[in-house]
């Protein structure tokens, strides 16, 4: 008990957990929809476009993070219009706009030298690294998503569960898709630093998947990922701390021993029944 103490004495730590929960809760409560609209993989198409955004960041020696979220914003848009105007599948219209990201990202970061410290970080994720300015800006862009969500939630629900009958009672589904888009591209953005560009998907998609083997309403489903996707961030960055092991890659393997753990206990308790 006195060692966890003496773990949160630290500044590091306290702000990798304070930043890290916020972001898992808006993770977790975003993936729910995503999965269930069967747009999980945006995260990762969108990760790849955040990595060219950090690079362009670097390059101009801007804060990335004000640099990457317009960009991948207007990534997800250009991504339902390319699904709109050139009929083109979900799927393939993500993995047009990843490859260009992360084309991008790597020739911008050739030509800035190469890999440097700063860009690894947010390709694989740093959380124990976070400053306080980016406890303070996770914490302030997760409460308003998290508020546009709550908002919201009555439509973007009939929209998730049946976009003709939503558009039919009156709900503007182009909009709410363009808003659902563009709060993952800022969510994108905000885990970048937590696990980086390459697992972010998976902080979107394992939570969520989690919770709906064991929910069986919408809302529970909601709660259930929310504390799936904290639990994994608080035990992964005590975990990687103790440990010495990459916080981000902790995160997810937590994540996905928590799912194999509900997928074992539904079937046993199907089989039992």
């Amino acid at each position: 008990m006195g060692d966890i103490f003496d773990l949160l004495s630290h500044g590091f730590i306290q702000r990798a957990l304070i930043a890290g929960s916020f972001i898992a809760i808006l993770c977790s409560t975003l993936g729910v929809f995503l999965v269930l609209r069967r747009l999980s993989l945006i995260g990762d198409g969108l990760a790849h476009v955040a990595f060219g955004g950090v690079a362009i960041g670097l390059l101009l020696r801007f804060y990335p993070v004000y640099i990457a979220i317009p960009i991948v914003m207007a990534s997800s848009i250009g991504i339902l219009k390319l699904i709109a105007k050139a009929r083109l599948y979900g799927d393939s219209a993500i993995g047009i706009v990843s490859s260009l990201g992360i084309a991008i990202g790597v020739i911008l970061a050739s030509a800035a030298g190469g890999f440097n410290v700063d860009l690894f970080s947010y390709l694989f994720g740093n959380i124990l690294s976070i400053s306080t300015t980016e406890v303070l800006i996770s914490i302030v862009l997760s409460l308003v998503l998290l508020v546009v969500i709550l908002c919201f939630y009555h439509e973007l629900l009939s929209v998730t569960f049946d976009e003709e009958s939503a558009s039919v009672s009156g709900i503007k589904t182009e909009r709410m898709n363009m808003m659902l888009v563009l709060l993952t591209a800022v969510t994108v953005v905000l885990a970048m630093k937590m696990v980086g560009v390459m697992l972010i998907s998976a902080l979107l998609v394992l939570p969520p998947v989690t919770a709906l083997q064991m929910a069986k309403g919408f809302k529970l489903t909601i709660v259930l990922s929310v504390v799936a996707g904290v639990l994994s961030v608080v035990l992964g960055i005590f975990i990687s701390f103790v440990m010495d092991l990459p916080a981000g890659a902790t995160i997810v393997i937590l994540n996905f021993l928590f799912f194999i753990s509900t997928l074992v206990y539904k079937n046993v308790k199907t089989g039992i029944r």
